[in-house]
C-alpha cells in the first residue's frame, strides 16, 4: 500500500471519529484550546465548508422542509449563542436517514440525521448531540488535525479536507474500507482524536446547561445508544468506532450531576418535529401510526397529546383527506396560534380546499413580522402560485434569494415562479444557482448562457458574465477537493 493511500485512509478515519459523540471520562481534562490557525485560515475553512455543502446536496437525501429546517436551526443557534470562539455562522441541515448520527465539518456545517428525532425522547437529548458537534467546530478539531498532518505528510490541505468531507458524507463505506486496510494506523488515529472527543463532550455539556437544557440529556441519549447496540443486530453508526461502555455512561451521569438540578421544559415544537418526521420521512405505515397517535389522545393537555393530534392531521393531509384534518388543525390553531408547524399545515389545508385567499391573508400578516422566515415566505409563494399570482411569488422569492443565496429550495421555487410568468432570464439564472449549489457547474453554466441570450439588459448580462467566472473558480476548488 502506498504511503499516500495509507495517509488518506487515516484522514478518513479521523473524520469519522470526529462525528462520533462520546462522554468525557475526566472532568479535569485541560482545555486543548483553539489552535489550527497556521495551516488552515478562517477564510479557507469557510470555503471548504461551502464546498462540503455542495457535495452534501449532490450526494445526500437532504430534507427540504422549511418547518423542520427552521426548528433545527433555531435549536442549534440557541446552543451556538452560549459558545465561545464562534468564527462564522453555523448551518444545521437535516438528512433523511433513520440511522442515529450527526456530524460536524469545517465552517460551522452540522449534519443531522432524521433518526436522531426518532430516538430522542426529549429536547435535551437532541440538544446534547448538537452541543457536542458545535463544540467540535468551535474548538477547530478538524483544522487542528489537518495542521498536525501537514507537518509530517505530503498531503495538501485541500486533499485532507476533501477526504474528511467524503468520510462524513458516506461514513459506512469509509469504515468498511478502513477496517480492511488500516491496521495499526487505526489505533494511531484513535489516540489522536480521543482528546478532541473528550473536549467536545465537556464543552458541549456546558453549552447544553447554559442554553437552558437538562445536562443529563447528553448522557441519557448515549445510554440509549449503548442499549440499542446490545439488542440490535446492526450497530448504530455513532458506535461503530467508539463503543460506550457502562463505565463511561456512568461517568457522564456523574458529570451532569455536578450541575445544579434542572427540569427543562420541552418546546412543543420538538414533539411536532418528531411527529412530522415520523409521518413524512420515516416510511412508517401511516394507518398504524394514526392508530398509535390515537392512543396518546387519552393524555389530555399534554404535549404528547397535542403532537399526536398534529401527527394525525398530517396523515390525513398526506392521504388527501383534508376534511378529516380540519377539526384537528382548528383545535391546534386555538392552542398554538403563532406556531409555524401549525401555520404550515393550515396553509396546506387551505390550498387543498382551494381557499387561496384565506391562506394568503394569513401568511401576509405573518410576513410583516417575519420577512426572512422560510416557512412564511415559501408557503406564501406557493399559495400565490396556486392562486395564479405567480408574479407576486416571483417578486417575493427574488427578494428572499438576495440574502439567502445557499437556499436551494428558494432557487427552485423561484425558477417555477419565473416559468409561470414567462421570465426566461430569471428562470435560467435561478436554475443555474440551484445546480451550482450541487456542484453541477456544467448545467449551471449552460443555464447562465441561456439566460444571457434571453435578455438585452446590458447590466444583467454583465452580472451573468461575472457569475460564470465565479463558478469557474468554485469548480476549481471542488475539483481540488475531490482529487
Amino acid at each position: 500500500m502506498s504511503i499516500s493511500r495509507r495517509l488518506l485512509q487515516t484522514v478518513l478515519l479521523a473524520g469519522l471519529l470526529m462525528t462520533q459523540s462520546q462522554i468525557l471520562a475526566d472532568d479535569q481534562l485541560p482545555d486543548i484550546g483553539t489552535a489550527g490557525v497556521s495551516a488552515l485560515s478562517i477564510d479557507q475553512e469557510r470555503l471548504y465548508g461551502e464546498a462540503f455543502m455542495r457535495f452534501a446536496r449532490a450526494s445526500l437525501p437532504m430534507v427540504d422542509d422549511p418547518v423542520l429546517n427552521e426548528y433545527l436551526s433555531g435549536l442549534g443557534q440557541r446552543l451556538v449563542g452560549q459558545a465561545n470562539d464562534v468564527r462564522f455562522p453555523f448551518t444545521f441541515f437535516l438528512v433523511r436517514d433513520n440511522s442515529i448520527n450527526a456530524a460536524a465539518f469545517l465552517g460551522g456545517r452540522v449534519k443531522v440525521h432524521t433518526g436522531l428525532f426518532l430516538y430522542a425522547d426529549n429536547e435535551s437529548e437532541l440538544a446534547g448531540v448538537l452541543a457536542h458537534e458545535i463544540s467540535h467546530v468551535t474548538q477547530r478539531h478538524i483544522a487542528r488535525y489537518m495542521e498536525a498532518q501537514t507537518r509530517s505528510t505530503p498531503l495538501t490541505l485541500a486533499g485532507l479536507a476533501g477526504s474528511i468531507a467524503l468520510a462524513i458524507i458516506n461514513p459506512t463505506a469509509g469504515i468498511a474500507a478502513m477496517q480492511a486496510t488500516l491496521g495499526i494506523q487505526m489505533q494511531s488515529a484513535i489516540n489522536y482524536t480521543r482528546d478532541n472527543e473528550f473536549e467536545a463532550d465537556r464543552i458541549g455539556m456546558g453549552l447544553l446547561y447554559n442554553a437552558g437544557f437538562d445536562p443529563k440529556g447528553m448522557g441519557s441519549f448515549f445510554e440509549k445508544l449503548a442499549a440499542q447496540s446490545r439488542y440490535d443486530s446492526k450497530v448504530p453508526e455513532m458506535l461503530l468506532t467508539h463503543p460506550l461502555p457502562e463505565t463511561r455512561i456512568a461517568e457522564a451521569r456523574n458529570r451532569a450531576s455536578n450541575y445544579p438540578r434542572r427540569t427543562a421544559a420541552d418546546n412543543i415544537d420538538f414533539y411536532f418535529a418528531k411527529a412530522r418526521i415520523q409521518v413524512r420521512y420515516s416510511k412508517l405505515d401511516l394507518n398504524g401510526l394514526y392508530d398509535e397517535y390515537g392512543k396518546r389522545l387519552s393524555q389530555p393537555g399534554s404535549q404528547q397529546q397535542m403532537a399526536a393530534r398534529y401527527g394525525q392531521a398530517l396523515i390525513r393531509l398526506t392521504q388527501g383527506k383534508p376534511s378529516d384534518a380540519a377539526s384537528l388543525l382548528a383545535d391546534l390553531g386555538r392552542h398554538y396560534p403563532d406556531d409555524l408547524f401549525i401555520l404550515d399545515s393550515l396553509t396546506d389545508l387551505d390550498v387543498a380546499n382551494k381557499q387561496y385567499d384565506s391562506a394568503i391573508k394569513r401568511l401576509q400578516k405573518r410576513l410583516a413580522d417575519m420577512p426572512d422566515n422560510e416557512v412564511v415566505v415559501f408557503n406564501l409563494a406557493s399559495a400565490f402560485m396556486e392562486a395564479g399570482r405567480a408574479k407576486e411569488a416571483e417578486q417575493l422569492l427574488e427578494r428572499f434569494t438576495r440574502s439567502h443565496t445557499e437556499n436551494d429550495l428558494a432557487w427552485r421555487m423561484l425558477a417555477d415562479a419565473a416559468q409561470q410568468t414567462g421570465n426566461r432570464a430569471q428562470l435560467f439564472t435561478a436554475r443555474a444557482e440551484y445546480f451550482a449549489l450541487r456542484s453541477d457547474y456544467q448545467k449551471a453554466t449552460d443555464d447562465l448562457n441561456t439566460a444571457r441570450a434571453s435578455t438585452t439588459d446590458k447590466m444583467m448580462q454583465a452580472r451573468i458574465d461575472a457569475r460564470i467566472a465565479q463558478l469557474q473558480s468554485a469548480k476549481q476548488l471542488d475539483d481540488t477537493l475531490k482529487r
